[in-house]
This record gives C-alpha cells, structure tokens and sequence, in this order.
C-alpha cells in the first residue's frame, strides 16, 4: 500500500515512523515533511492551506489511504473533498472538525450533551469583556476562539490583563482571525491528561494516556506552547478512569455530533484537566496532539494503518490496539526565543549519536536538510523520544539523548515527566 502524510511536524514524522513498520505499507509519502522525515518517507511539496495544491497532490501519487496530521487542512475540509472523490481518508469532515476550530462551537456542543467543562463567556466586543468579567475571579483563561496553532490560550492573572489580553485578540493584532471572538473560561486547578480516542462515526477505542508539558518554561512556568514534552505511562490513568472518560467524555461525543448530522471519525483528542470535582474538558482536538504522539506511538505494538482502514471502513472495536507496558517519554528541543521570536538556520549536530542510544528515536518537527547536514527551521525543531521499563529510566534515556544534540541558541525544558516522577502519596 501506498501512504500519504499530511504535515511537517513532529506528529507526522511518528506517524510515519510508526506506519513504515506495517507490513502492508510499501511506500509512504510525507506532504510537506522536513528534513528528518526525508530519512524516511518520501517528501513532496505541498501547501497545506490550499485545498487545490493538496488534491493536486493526492491525484499524482494516487495513495491507497491518506493521513490528515494537522488542523488546516481539516478545517479547510480535504475530508470532505476526498471522501466525494472515492479516496480513502483518515479524518473528521470540516463539520466534525468544528470541534477543535471553534472553541465557540465546542463549548456550546458541551453544554448541549452535558459533557463537564468549565464555565464560560463568548465575546466579541470589548464591551462584552467588560461586562463578563464581572462574573469571573483570577485567574481567568482567555481563548482566541480560531485555530492558533496552540498559541491562543493565555492566562491571565488578573481582570486587568484579561481585559488587555482580549482587546488584543480582538482587535486582530495578536493572532488574526483566530481572535475576532474570544471565549473567557474559569480557570481549572488539577493534572492535565492528554486522553484520545478512535472512532469509526459510532464507536470508540482509546490509546494510552499521556501528558503534555505546554508552559515553556521549568515547573510549568512561562507563556503556552505547542507543546514542550510529554510521557505515557500505564499507570497515568487506571483502567476505571479510561471507562469513565469513554462513557461520559468520548461516547457522547460521538454520539451527539452523530445526532446533530456531523458523524466524527478519526481520532478525537480530549485535553482534560484532573479536578477535585472530577475530569472536565479543557479543550478538543480534531487529530493527533504534538509531542503526545510520539510518546503514544512509541508504546503501541500493533498495526497502525488497520487501526486507521477500521475508522474509516466502520469497524472500530475494543481489541483494535494493543500496547507496551514500558514507559515513555519525549523532550522537546526548540530554537531559542520560541514561543516568541526566533532565528532559524542553525547547524544541528549529534543525531546519529542521539538516535543510536537504545530504546530511542529523535522525530524533527522544524528542520531542514541541505547537503547532507540538517538545520533548524521551526520552533520546536526536535522531539527527542525514549522508552523504558519505568518512567525513571525512559526519562533518563530521553536526556542522556538530548545531550548529544547540539545547536546555537537551543532550549528544552529539564523537567519533563516532573509530576509523574513524584512520588506516589500513601
């Protein structure tokens, strides 16, 4: 089988990495890719914000299923394009996929089928800012209501910023259109857990749990990311919290976007925050989350590409994946001054010795490669991934690869994994 993906991160280099390993999959293809996916499937130009220039791309590899990686091209529905096509497709239709590219939209979904989230006002003027954050105590979370590439949420620790930060939004200067309606949300105190599932339309099967790191900053300080690390273990949630999560999160989920004629296939990303009143949905995302995939996928022992033909061909079932019960834990390395400004170009050097480590895989997420030597060309450039018998030890692996990498200016947090390492209260 010929296999398209679609994106350049992270996400897509362990989509791919995993994919490879079917013994169905004779070729994959990566649209756009980057340097390191380069290493393993074959990169070809596209622009992932046009819907031309991905079906143009699709009708000359003509690959027997595509793999949608990021938001854009779900919100711009290629779904749906390929789908009236008659091409295989993993993914949410546009109308599905409403749920990760209007928080509008998905907070109202959630009052609607009683799924627990926090309490919330839509704005669209400052005048409506006003008047709502008399309702509300710091902190208070501002959402740009867009897509914002994981960087329109800020908290804001006063109603003075709150206020500042949503005429900033508001006004278009911060993140465009993303912010033309921002969504005021309480702020939610407990554990983040990233927790996704497959669905077929009507039935789900969930994958390991992970957490993300999104602060850029040690000890979770700093300003939001796409993400800074993240680690899956088998014990991050027991399995009476997986069952929970399933009958009161994700099946309804499903179930209500069935009701209202938007059937959701694919993988459903719950962004959950582990409260003292129980789980509530912070966010959804209509697709893998970056870095989480890698962690995920480096953990699971079955086929891929079955698992993604029994979403589309309706057959999803409990038994679809099956997984390791070591640990795993990915770092994130990214260019200096990111989330904010950065400079690209830099030389990398050590990664064949990173990557020769045991138990290890170094996925690019913002590089390119010229004349045999790779550079940094993102943000987040690197997601340094490790597995081992505990958390302890895929830490330990993850570092001691970090530590063959070099670039000028490079960051990574220390402390990835932090809350799982702690130990356990009696």
């Amino acid at each position: 089988m010929k296999v398209l993906v679609l994106g350049s991160g992270g996400r897509e280099h362990a989509l791919v990495w995993k994919l490879r390993q079917s013994p169905r999959v004779t070729k994959v293809y990566c649209a756009p890719g980057n340097g390191g996916i380069a290493q393993d499937a074959t990169c070809v130009p596209v622009d992932l914000k046009n819907l031309d220039s991905i079906v143009d791309v699709a009708t000359r590899l003509q690959p027997d299923l595509t793999v949608v990686g990021p938001e854009m091209p779900l919100m711009l529905g290629v779904v749906d394009e390929f789908r009236r096509r008659g091409w295989p497709v993993f993914g949410p239709t546009q109308a599905a996929a409403q749920l990760e590219s209007s928080k509008s939209f998905a907070k109202a979904f959630m009052q609607r089928f009683r799924i627990p989230t926090a309490g919330y006002v839509l704005c669209t003027t400052d005048a409506e800012v006003k008047d709502a954050l008399a309702h509300f105590h710091p902190p208070i979370v501002v959402k740009a209501d867009g897509l914002a590439a994981g960087k329109g949420v800020v908290i804001a620790n006063s109603k003075e910023e709150a206020a500042t930060v949503a005429a900033e939004m508001l006004s278009g200067k911060m993140l465009g259109e993303a912010g033309r309606q921002v969504v005021l949300e309480e702020f939610l105190v407990g554990e983040e857990i990233s927790f996704l599932v497959l669905s077929d339309g009507e039935r789900v099967a969930p994958l390991v749990a992970a957490q993300d790191h999104k602060r850029i900053g040690d000890g979770d300080t700093g300003p939001n990311t796409g993400g800074m690390g993240a680690y899956s273990t088998p014990d991050i949630i027991d399995e009476q919290m997986s069952e929970w999560l399933i009958h009161h999160v994700a099946q309804p989920v499903i179930d209500g976007m069935r009701q209202e004629e938007a059937p959701y296939t694919g993988i459903l990303y719950c962004g959950l925050m582990m409260t003292a009143k129980g789980p509530m949905v912070l966010e959804f995302n209509c697709r893998f989350g970056d870095p989480e995939t890698q962690p995920i996928l480096m953990r699971l022992e079955s086929d891929l590409l079955e698992a993604f033909e029994a979403s589309i061909e309706g057959r999803v079932s409990d038994g679809i994946f099956r997984w390791s019960n070591d640990a795993t834990a990915c770092v994130v390395m990214s260019s200096g001054g990111y989330p904010g400004t950065f400079e690209m170009g830099k030389e990398i050097s050590g990664l064949n010795a990173a990557d020769a480590l045991d138990e290890t895989k170094v996925f690019h997420a913002g590089t390119s490669l010229r004349d045999g030597k790779f550079y940094t060309n993102g943000g987040r450039v690197l997601g340094v991934t490790a597995r081992g018998g505990d958390l302890r030890e895929a830490v330990d692996r993850a570092y001691a690869a970090v530590d063959k990498i070099h670039f000028d200016e490079m960051y990574f947090r220390k402390d990835i994994a932090h809350r799982g390492l702690k130990p356990k209260a009696n």
